[in-house]
């Protein structure tokens, strides 16, 4: 079951919803039906995560979450988390963030209501160090998020309560409200291969690289781009064309990665 984004990102009050923290990292189904594997959207990851391998949850049960790595703050890291994916060499340990139940004691539960498989997931899992339950908060997802925001975290999930386990299928029972972060760049060049434009960051005088933006671009906006590509063009390379840092844009962005590398930019306009 996948989430859709609430409208125009923004939380919302209803009691017919409850919210809960997004952790940021990666999804995760545990199955322990006959034996235990562990798979994320497009893998069987059971080896990856060998300290997931006890789960204090008995046989015939399913569970979905989020795998993360936590900081010394006990915030979600998700440059650790995604490098421990990729490399059983690196050794941030995980813990798996439970928040539905698919299965109990052999039983199919995605067609009950949330609220009653949320109190299913309390019967089924026991907490230690690398299991945990997420819990939905008790009053406004408004003044969640704002909290949320202040401790610069990843956002939130509104979830109807009454809502069952829709697989394969990115519901409307569940939005999720991004706390995106916002800055004002240069456009310095675009991909040969990809529609995807390259950013710098004014830094003391120079214009530091941060990656490249995909999301959000136009086809008006690439339009609006191109004489601009074709007039100021600086150099070029085997997979990019420069140009000048002459147009800024506004993007949005959910994180800095430890390269210095601004993580999932979005378009949203340029700065004139």
């Amino acid at each position: 079951m996948l989430l859709q984004y609430a409208e125009n990102n923004k939380p919302f009050d209803d009691s017919s919803t409850f919210a809960e923290l997004k952790w940021d990292g990666i999804r995760l189904i545990v199955s322990n039906l006959d034996e235990l594997n562990l798979y994320t959207k497009n893998t069987n990851a059971t080896s990856k995560y060998p300290e997931l391998h006890n789960p204090p949850i008995q046989k015939g049960t399913i569970l979905d979450g989020e795998v993360v790595v936590l900081d010394e703050h006990g915030k979600a890291d998700f440059e650790a988390c995604n490098a421990r994916f990729k490399s059983s060499k690196v050794k941030h340990k995980v813990v798996y963030f439970a928040f539905d139940i698919l299965y109990h004691r052999g039983v199919d539960v995605t067609g009950l209501p949330l609220e009653v498989r949320k109190a299913l997931l309390e019967e089924a899992v026991t907490e230690n160090n690398h299991y945990r339950i997420v819990r939905p908060i008790n009053g406004s997802a408004t003044d969640f998020f704002k909290i949320v925001c202040q401790h610069g975290l990843e956002g939130i999930v509104i979830k109807k309560k009454n809502s069952k386990y829709e697989k394969d299928t990115r519901s409307w029972s569940w939005q999720k409200v991004i706390n995106y972060r916002r800055a004002e760049v240069y456009i310095t060049g675009y991909s040969k291969k990809e529609h995807s434009w390259l950013l710098g960051y004014s830094d003391e005088g120079c214009i530091r690289p941060i990656g490249a933006v995909e999301l959000g671009i136009t086809q008006s906006a690439r339009q609006s781009m191109w004489p601009v590509f074709q007039a100021y063009k600086s150099g070029e390379s085997k997979d990019h064309v420069y140009v000048k840092p002459l147009v800024k844009c506004r993007v949005k962005y959910r994180d800095w990665y430890k390269s210095g590398a601004m993580r999932l930019p979005v378009f949203e306009e340029f700065i004139v």
